[in-house]
């Protein structure tokens, strides 16, 4: 038995000591002890606790590997999280100013991925536990949206008809204004008596849209998401953001950013959060690689009344980026990239004349590679701010602005 001193978290959250080794749910100025395997402690006895540390509030957290810091006061990973971005960014010899951070309310979450498993003895659905393929069931989740949690009966329901004991179904649900969005993968495949079965299944089950490997097999109603005055059916499984608290905390980011704006270009725009409702005040060009997302966008935004034009581009911005030529006419520019961020994209940004740029970012990493670029082709990083929307997990969100 080893004791070991937590020195710092790392970016997955867990503790990290001298060697190193990495301790899970464990918290800075911590003495631990247990076996080392490797580099790590998998099971580690708190010796002397953190006065950060609290009891974990949700009843799977032991188990469940959905969450990664319950048992840290909620200040403590608000400024955690704060200081992953600084980090980042003093890495590029950045600094910057940091807004109040925004906070996701509890049982807001509104779309997850459930793990479904076949029994010799009925059905499991629930996350994994982390590194492991073992399902925990969830029944008391904090996180999730309560239709969300209201709908597990019928996750384990849909897994013991067309679940197999070998594969685990991927059970993508989604909270939409007219009912759950429900897209499988990972289940078997579709004979003429599964589709037919599936179909009435879905039907009776009050699901507004059931997808099976992306094909639609029934829609009672469009799984609509409201973005500004639009009304958006994003195609099976698309990307939403989590919660709709944080939605709202970065499209309040991105309206000030664009204020007064006339032509406002979206890099990366999925099926339409900013620019549906930024077309509301100005003309919005949106690129985005996924025709079919584009495709979603374009319909939401020819049924909504009162919208400036809102063009489309299906472009592969990682390999084909907007050049500075291509973006002399926008008096703004968005961008929320993927996790890789979008570095092509910036370099081409650092040589155009758009005035201001509203980033949003899920890697403070690749965001302070993308920043340091658009400042050394002459922008001011003006502030940053913290969207946390997953809590209790060490994921990280901000939204920043540059000025030329």
């Amino acid at each position: 038995m080893t004791e070991l001193v937590i020195e710092r978290l790392g970016h997955l959250g867990d503790g990290i000591a001298p060697g190193p080794v990495f301790v899970p749910r464990t918290l800075p100025g911590e003495v631990v002890a247990g076996e080392i395997a490797g580099d790590r402690i998998a099971a580690p006895r708190i010796v002397t606790p953190s006065p950060e540390r609290i009891r974990p509030p949700c009843p799977h957290y032991r188990a469940c590997g959905g969450c990664a810091l319950q048992h840290a006061r909620e200040g403590f990973v608000t400024g955690w999280k704060e200081t992953v971005i600084r980090t980042a960014l003093a890495a590029k010899g950045i600094e910057a100013a940091f807004r109040a951070p925004h906070v996701s309310p509890l049982h807001s979450r509104r779309r997850a991925v459930f793990a479904g498993r076949r029994l010799k003895k009925g059905v499991l659905v629930g996350f994994h536990a982390r590194g492991s393929d073992v399902i925990t069931a969830i029944p008391d989740c904090l996180i999730l949206h309560p239709d969300l949690i209201a709908a597990l009966p019928l996750l384990e329901d849909l897994t013991l008809r067309a679940g197999a004991r070998k594969t685990v179904l991927a059970l993508s649900l989604t909270h939409s204004e007219n009912g759950l969005d429900l897209a499988v993968t990972g289940g078997k495949p579709l004979t003429p008596a599964l589709r037919a079965e599936l179909g009435q299944w879905a039907g009776q089950s009050g699901l507004a849209r059931l997808s099976w490997e992306g094909e639609v097999l029934a829609q009672s109603r469009a799984p609509q998401q409201r973005m500004g005055r639009a009304m958006v059916t994003p195609p099976p499984g698309a990307f939403l953001q989590a919660t709709r608290e944080a939605e709202a905390a970065m499209l309040a980011a991105v309206h000030e950013i664009a204020q007064g704006a006339r032509h406002v270009v979206d890099l990366f725009a999925g099926c339409g959060t900013f620019p549906l409702p930024l077309a509301e005040a100005a003309e919005v060009h949106a690129v985005e690689g996924s025709a079919e997302m584009l495709g979603a966008l374009d319909k939401a935004w020819r049924d909504a009344r009162g919208l400036r034009r809102v063009s489309h581009e299906a472009r592969d911005l990682f390999r084909n980026p907007l050049l500075a030529e291509d973006l002399a006419r926008y008096d703004c520019a968005v961008i929320d990239p993927p996790r890789a961020g979008a570095e092509a994209q910036a370099r081409a940004l650092a040589e155009s004349c758009v005035p201001r740029i509203a980033a949003l970012s899920c890697n403070p990493v690749t965001f302070a590679r993308d920043a340091h670029l658009l400042i050394t082709g002459g922008y001011r990083l003006e502030w940053v701010q913290l969207i946390d929307q997953f809590r209790f997990s060490p994921h990280v969100e901000l939204a920043a602005q540059f000025s030329r």
